[in-house]
C-alpha cells in the first residue's frame, strides 16, 4: 500500500515503509483531513475556502492551491513532473483524495467492526480488541471546533462506543467476564449517559461472582443518570437489578457461541408450567384471552420467519373475534397492540392489512369520547402503518403517463399518522410514539426524493428507542437510517447502521433483520463496482428470501437483480436471458423494457400509456427510472415528462439505493434521458 492516512488521533499519512510523511503545516494538515472527510468525492475549492476560514482572506484561494500542491510533493514525492496526481486529483471545481481502499485507519476500523458482527463471542473479542487498538486519540484530533469535522467525528466516536461496547458483550459471553471489567468500568466513567455500558458492568460483575458490586454499580448508575445527568434510566437497569437480587438464571454463564438463550433449557419448563398455569386459571371464554394471544402474536411476529407467518395468519382472526364480543375498547386494545414494526412498504397480506384497517375505522367512529387517547392514538398508527403501499387503493390505479393525483385513501391514512403522532407526543408515552412513528414513515412516500425526511424519523426512532429500552422500535429506526442514507450516498453511515442491525439482531433475537443487511451488503457490493463480489453477495441474499416469511418483499427481486447491471450499462434486457423471469408485482413497470429489447417499440409506447403509477413506497424511484428509460427509448414524449417531473425531488439519490436492496444506478442517468425527450417531443 503506497500511502497510508491517519484519522484516529492527529491527522497523519505514511509512506510504503511506514515511515511518518511531513504533511506541512497545519492548513496543510487541515485540507489533507477536509478531503479525507469527503470520502473520495469532490470538494470544490470555495468550500474548502470556507471551510478553512471564517473570514478567508484575500489570497485564499491561492492559498490552498499552494497547500495542494505542497501535500502532493509530499505524499507522491517520486511522481515524475508535470504528471498529474492519482492520489489527489483536480476534478471539475475542486480536488478529490482517493485513497486505496483499507488506506485509512478509520476506513478499515469500520470494515473490522462489521466483520466482527458476524463472528461468535470467541472470536469477535479479540477481532474488536484489535480493531480498537487502531484509535491513537480523538478522531481527527488537531482539530476539535472544525464544523467541518463535526458530524464525522461524531459518527466515529459513537462507533468506537458501540465497538467497546460489543467487546465486552464477547468477553461475557465466551466466559471472559473479568477480563471485561476493567474496560467497562472505565468506559462508564468517560461515557455516564450510555446505558448499555452500565448493564454490561453489572452483568460482568455478577458474572464475575461480584453481585454486591454488580448491585452498587446499577444503583451508581441509577444516580449519575437521574441526578447528575437529568436523565430519567430506561427499564432495562430496573429489569436487570431485580434478575440480579433473584440471581436470574439467565444471568448465568453461556458458553461460547451461543446465541443469549436461558441455560440448561430452563425457559422451555417454565413456558410449560406458566401455560398450563393459564390454561387452567383463565376461562376458555374468557374476554383476557384474546388480549393475551394478541400480545403472544405480537411478539412470535418478530421471533422468525415461521412466527411471521403464523402471527399474519392468525391476526385476523383474533381481531375479527374481538369484534364480535361488541367490546369496542377491547377490539380497539386487540388491534393496537400489534405494534410490530413494519420496515417494508408493500403488503405481505393485501386482504389481511385491507380487513385490520377497516375494522380500525369501524372501531374509531365507535370509541367512546372518553375513551383513553392512548386506545385512540394506537388505532390511527395501526391504520397508517397497514396503509403501506398500495394496500388500500379505492378502484384502478391513476396512470404513470397522466398528471399526480392526491387519491382520497392516501389522504386518510396520511392525516391517520399524523394525528397519531401527534397525540403520542402529547401523552409523552414512548412506545405509543414509536408505533406511531413507524406509521409515518410508511406514510413519507407520497413523491420521490424523500430520503432524508425518512432518515430524521429513524434517528428519532433510535434515540427513542434507546432512551428507553424499546429494542424492535430501535431495529426499525436503524433499519429505515441504512435505507434512507443508501440512497442518499452516505455509505458509511449505512455501514454502520447495518453494523449495530446485526449487533442488535444477535443479542435480542431478531432473525428476520439479517435479510435486509445481508441485501443491503449486496447492494454496497454493487456499489463498489465488483463484478465477482456483487454476484456473490445477491446469490447469498437471494438464499434468505426463501421461506424468510415476507412475500410481500421476497416476490420479484431476483429478477430485479438480474435487470439492474443490465439498465446500468445502458442496455436492454436479452428477451432470450429473461424468458421465465418472475417479475412478481414489478411486471407492470418491467414490460415496456422488455418489449424494446424484443424489437416491439409500439407495443412498448402503448404498455407505458396504459401502466399504472409506481406505488408509493420504497421500489417508487427505481420504477419511475424504468419508465423514464423506456420512454427516452421509445421516444414516448408525455411518459418522459411524467417520469421526469416525478424523478426530479431525487436527482441526487442513487437509483432503488433508498430500498436499501440494489441500484440501477444514479437517478440524473434517467431523469436527464427523460427530460431530453420530453422536450424534444415539445418540439
Amino acid at each position: 500500500m503506497p500511502v497510508e492516512f491517519g484519522v484516529l488521533g492527529p491527522v497523519a499519512s505514511w509512506d510504503s515503509t511506514g515511515a511518518q510523511v511531513r504533511l506541512g503545516g497545519p492548513r496543510h494538515r487541515e485540507v489533507l483531513a477536509r478531503l479525507l472527510v469527503a470520502r473520495r468525492r469532490v470538494v470544490p475549492v470555495s468550500r474548502l475556502v470556507a471551510d478553512l476560514w471564517e473570514e478567508p482572506p484575500a489570497g485564499a484561494v491561492g492559498a490552498v492551491r499552494t497547500f495542494v500542491a505542497a501535500l502532493r510533493q509530499a505524499l507522491e514525492p517520486d511522481r515524475p513532473p508535470r504528471t498529474p496526481s492519482r492520489l489527489l486529483a483536480t476534478e471539475g471545481p475542486g480536488y478529490v483524495l482517493r485513497p486505496q481502499p483499507g488506506a485509512v485507519d478509520a476506513w478499515r476500523f469500520e470494515e473490522a467492526v462489521e466483520r466482527a458482527a458476524g463472528l461468535g463471542p470467541g472470536e469477535a473479542a479479540p477481532a474488536l480488541a484489535e480493531a480498537l487498538a487502531t484509535w491513537r486519540g480523538p478522531a481527527y484530533a488537531d482539530f476539535p471546533s472544525a464544523e467541518w469535522a463535526r458530524a464525522e467525528r461524531a459518527r466515529l466516536t459513537e462507533l468506537r462506543l458501540h465497538a467497546v461496547e460489543r467487546r465486552a458483550e464477547a468477553l461475557i459471553r465466551s466466559g471472559a467476564a473479568r477480563e471485561a471489567v476493567p474496560d467497562l468500568d472505565a468506559h462508564v466513567t468517560e461515557h455516564p449517559w450510555r446505558e448499555d455500558g452500565w448493564q454490561l458492568l453489572a452483568t460482568a460483575l455478577y458474572r464475575a461472582d461480584r453481585q454486591g458490586d454488580a448491585l452498587t454499580v446499577l444503583r451508581r448508575a441509577r444516580h449519575v443518570l437521574a441526578d447528575q445527568l437529568g436523565v430519567e434510566p430506561g427499564p432495562g437497569l430496573g429489569r436487570l437489578e431485580q434478575d440480579v437480587l433473584r440471581q436470574a438464571e439467565r444471568l448465568e454463564g453461556l458458553p461460547d457461541g451461543t446465541a443469549g438463550g436461558v441455560a440448561d433449557g430452563a425457559a422451555g419448563g417454565v413456558w410449560s408450567r406458566a401455560a398450563a398455569a393459564y390454561e387452567s386459571a383463565v376461562p376458555a371464554r374468557s374476554r383476557a384471552r384474546l388480549e393475551t394471544t394478541a400480545g403472544l402474536l405480537r411478539d412470535l411476529a418478530v421471533t422468525s420467519a415461521g412466527g411471521l407467518g403464523a402471527a399474519r395468519q392468525h391476526r385476523a382472526a383474533a381481531v375479527a373475534a374481538a369484534e364480535r364480543t361488541g367490546d369496542v375498547e377491547l377490539t380497539a386494545r386487540v388491534i393496537g397492540v400489534y405494534d410490530v414494526p413494519a420496515v417494508w412498504t408493500r403488503a405481505d397480506d393485501v386482504d389481511e392489512a385491507r380487513a385490520v384497517v377497516k375494522a380500525a375505522q369501524r372501531v374509531l367512529a365507535r370509541l367512546p369520547e372518553d375513551a383513553p387517547d392512548a386506545v385512540r392514538a394506537r388505532l390511527l398508527a395501526a391504520v397508517a402503518v397497514e396503509s403501506r403501499g398500495d394496500a388500500l387503493a379505492e378502484g384502478a390505479l391513476p396512470l404513470a403517463a397522466d398528471g399526480p393525483v392526491r387519491e382520497p385513501w392516501r389522504l386518510r391514512a396520511e392525516h391517520a399518522a399524523l394525528e397519531a403522532e401527534g397525540m403520542a407526543r402529547r401523552l409523552n408515552d414512548a412506545a405509543l410514539l414509536a408505533f406511531a412513528l413507524n406509521g409515518s414513515f410508511m406514510q413519507m412516500f407520497r413523491q420521490c426524493g424523500l430520503a432524508a425526511g425518512r432518515d430524521a424519523v429513524g434517528t428519532e426512532l433510535v434515540a427513542l428507542s434507546r432512551a428507553h429500552g424499546l429494542v424492535s422500535a430501535e431495529v426499525l429506526g436503524r433499519l429505515i437510517r441504512l435505507q434512507a442514507l443508501s440512497g442518499l450516498g452516505d455509505l458509511a453511515g449505512a455501514d454502520a447502521q447495518a453494523a449495530a442491525v446485526d449487533s442488535l439482531a444477535e443479542r435480542h433475537e431478531r432473525p428476520l433483520a439479517a435479510v435486509f443487511t445481508a441485501w443491503y451488503r449486496a447492494l454496497r457490493a454493487a456499489l463498489s463496482q465488483d463484478t465477482g463480489a456483487e454476484r456473490d453477495a445477491y446469490a447469498q441474499a437471494v438464499a434468505l428470501l426463501d421461506g424468510c416469511g415476507m412475500p410481500g418483499f421476497a416476490a420479484g427481486l431476483p429478477a430485479l437483480v438480474r435487470l439492474a447491471p443490465v439498465l446500468r450499462a445502458g442496455a436492454l434486457p436479452d428477451p432470450d436471458a429473461f424468458a421465465g423471469a418472475d417479475w412478481g408485482p414489478y411486471g407492470p413497470w418491467v414490460r415496456p423494457l422488455l418489449l424494446l429489447g424484443a424489437e416491439r417499440p409500439e407495443e412498448a409506447r402503448e404498455a407505458l400509456r396504459t401502466v399504472p403509477r409506481p406505488p408509493h413506497d420504497l421500489m417508487q424511484e427505481a420504477l419511475w427510472c424504468l419508465l423514464a428509460r423506456a420512454a427516452a427509448l421509445s421516444g414516448e414524449a408525455r411518459s418522459a415528462a411524467r417520469a421526469a417531473e416525478e424523478l426530479a425531488p431525487a436527482r441526487h439519490e442513487q437509483s432503488g439505493a433508498a430500498a436499501g436492496l440494489l441500484t440501477f444506478g444514479p437517478v440524473t442517468t434517467y431523469l436527464t434521458e427523460a427530460a431530453a425527450t420530453a422536450a424534444a417531443g415539445d418540439h
